[in-house]
């Protein structure tokens, strides 16, 4: 494959950072004369944002590797489960043989360096959609429940992460509330309030529905899509849940 052709020109040229910059070259090539469908998926994300700088296909899999692994270590230990979680995630999305040559560069390059969330949280702000931005918080809340339960050192780095991305506290807070179960999960998931009316109940929810409806993830890979189709599930859920509660 012409990635790692070019990665391993990088790397008798420039060492390391030869070969990063020589996977994702040739992962561009790759694309364009024809490559595997599963390298297709993200790209669409990008091509729509109207700016001169773009990222490639790679360049958003390691990064967004990069994320997981933060979470994944925030509460000092690694967890079994969270990993598999990221494997089997990968592998829905992109396919085996992509999955593992992204692990691949990770493992070799990446991971032997500092990880700059607030760089990745920045350049995923300046060239993702809002609703994409919204999935990759769910995403790495989803990472933390693998193993069962969310720690509050977890919640914290991906609250973090959630700042860089420039996700709302309340989207954020949202989305939280769909991993932990307690009586006002309901109205953080809608987004309201518990002196909220039956009227503003129904309104927050047609909101959040639109908010996170899986049609805005059309453009991205069918297990991101259904991760919002999860989200949506739980809005639903919330909504029915009090509509039961207070008999409307």
């Amino acid at each position: 494959m012409i990635r790692w052709f070019a990665a391993f020109i990088g790397y008798m040229v420039y060492r390391f950072p030869g070969a990063i910059v020589g996977f994702l070259i040739g992962s561009l090539l790759d694309n364009y004369f024809g490559g595997s469908s599963a390298g297709r998926g993200f790209q669409g994300t990008f091509q729509q944002q109207q700016r001169s700088q773009r990222v490639t296909p790679a360049d958003f899999e390691l990064n967004l590797l990069s994320l997981a692994s933060l979470v994944i270590k925030a509460d000092g230990r690694v967890s079994q489960q969270e990993l598999d979680y990221v494997r089997k995630y990968f592998v829905q999305a992109y396919g085996k043989d992509r999955a593992n040559a992204t692990f691949r560069v990770f493992n070799d390059v990446i991971k032997k360096r500092e990880i700059s969330a607030a760089k990745i949280g920045t350049m995923f702000r300046q060239r993702m959609r809002y609703e994409s931005r919204l999935q990759v918080l769910h995403f790495l809340f989803s990472i933390a429940n693998a193993d069962g339960r969310v720690s509050e050192l977890e919640v914290r780095k991906i609250n973090e992460i959630s700042g860089y991305l420039g996700v709302s506290p309340r989207d954020f807070e949202s989305i939280k509330a769909m991993f932990f179960k307690n009586p006002d999960s309901a109205y953080k998931i809608l987004e309201i309030d518990r002196t909220a009316t039956d009227a503003e109940i129904k309104k927050a929810y047609r909101t959040m529905a639109k908010k996170y409806h899986p049609d805005k993830l059309q453009h991205m890979d069918e297990a991101y899509r259904k991760g919002a189709e999860e989200k949506f599930r739980k809005v639903q859920d919330a909504y029915e849940q009090l509509q039961k509660e207070r008999g409307f």
